[in-house]
Order: C-alpha cells, then structure tokens, then sequence
C-alpha cells in the first residue's frame, strides 16, 4: 500500500500531517486454492519483481511538496492480534501539474488497529475475501489486481493470473517504491530473507551459499 501526505517543506516534514490512500494491491483467489498461502499477494508481485512495484501519482492532486509512505504487510503470522508485520519506508517528494485535490488522511500511529481484519488473518486457511486496512484509495489512485502483471508492474516471472479474454493491460508508470517483504512458502529462502521463526509457515531452506541464522525466537534470517 502506498500513502501520501501533502505537507509544507518535505525537506522537514515530520510525518505527523495526515495520510491519503493512493495505492494498494493486496489479495486475490487463485483457481482451486484451498490456503491462502497459495493466492496472489501484493507482496508476491513484488517478489516476483525483485522487489519492485511501479506506481502512479494520481494527476488530480494538488501540487507542492508530499511525504510518500510505502507499507508492505507481512501475514504468514498473522493469525493472532499483534502478529502482522508492518514494513514500510518514506520518500520527500514534489508533486507538479495543475490538479486540486487535497484529500483528507489518516494518522499514524492510530489509522490500524491490531484487531483489523486485514491485520489479524489466518491466511493458511482458505480465504473468500481480505480486507484492507486503513482508509479507502482515493478518487485518481489505484487498486491493483494481485498477481496480474502489466496492471502494477511488470513481472519477471512465476505465476500470475491469465488476463480475460478482449481485456488489454493498463501500463504502469513512473514512482519504484522499493519494499521487499520475507517470502512465505517456496522451496529455497532468497539470502537476508526471513527462514524461521515463532509462527512462520514458509520454508526454512535457504539458497545456496547461505544459511538459516537465527535472531531472535520470532524471526531467523539467511545469510
């Protein structure tokens, strides 16, 4: 997910301004998933990218200076409050053109709660729906589609969902928010990706040239 925050001098802009949703790519159900380990994922698109995830700045927006936060959520130990792991980075960036729009925002902390149900999910179950936290995406955002590629990014490989007969595609364009999650499931952890840990269901065999270190009782690491 990705946010903005219109502000007065990025340069020293704290982030206590209010945040507007502009982005989000989250879940969709894969044919004959019975787990929602096995659904598309926002953070698998990004996998699938090398981490990368290309999005647009909506044109209708005001210009002057933003802070950008861009979130990426871990589930794989999410069935218990407390258990998601929030991911996330922020960019100064200026907004130019002739857009107005100024949309109202959300604070953080206290936009999620850990009982959201997009933040307490057990996805090792079968999933008919998920729910994303915190605000709406604003009028001139966008709502990704999970594991299509060319309607977010463009992806270098693994599976995706096929693209309905007569439907073309959307391009993505300019802003690479850079937030590379730990994988879930696989058979071979990528180096400095997560490999164990209180609660985590992925696998512990890390690709060659690297091993599974433990941190702390809650997350081990190849390295």
């Amino acid at each position: 997910m990705v946010y903005m925050s219109k502000v007065g001098d990025a340069s020293t802009a704290t982030g206590s301004d209010p945040f507007f949703k502009i982005f989000q790519d989250t879940w969709a159900k894969a044919p004959g998933s019975s787990s929602g380990d096995n659904d598309y994922w926002g953070t698998k698109d990004l996998n699938t990218n090398c981490g990368k995830m290309d999005v647009k700045i909506p044109a209708n927006l005001a210009p002057g200076d933003y802070l950008l936060r861009a979130e990426a959520i871990a589930l794989h130990s999410a069935a218990s409050a407390g258990g998601a792991q929030l991911y996330m980075t922020c960019y100064q960036i200026t907004v130019t053109g002739s857009g107005t729009l100024t949309p109202a925002g959300v604070s953080f902390p206290g936009a999620y709660k850990a009982s959201d149900p997009g933040l307490q999910i057990d996805i090792h179950r079968a999933l008919s729906a998920y729910i994303a936290p915190g605000p709406s995406v604003i009028a001139g955002g966008i709502e990704a589609v999970a594991g299509k590629p060319g309607t977010i990014a463009t992806a270098t490989g693994g599976p995706s969902q096929p693209t309905p007969t007569g439907s073309t595609p959307k391009p993505s364009t300019t802003l690479a928010t850079v937030v590379q999650p730990p994988p879930s499931g696989g058979t071979a952890v990528p180096k400095w990706q997560q490999c164990g840990g209180n609660g985590y269901s992925g696998s512990t065999t890390c690709e060659s040239g690297s091993k599974c270190v433990k941190l702390n009782d809650y997350y081990s690491q190849c390295q």
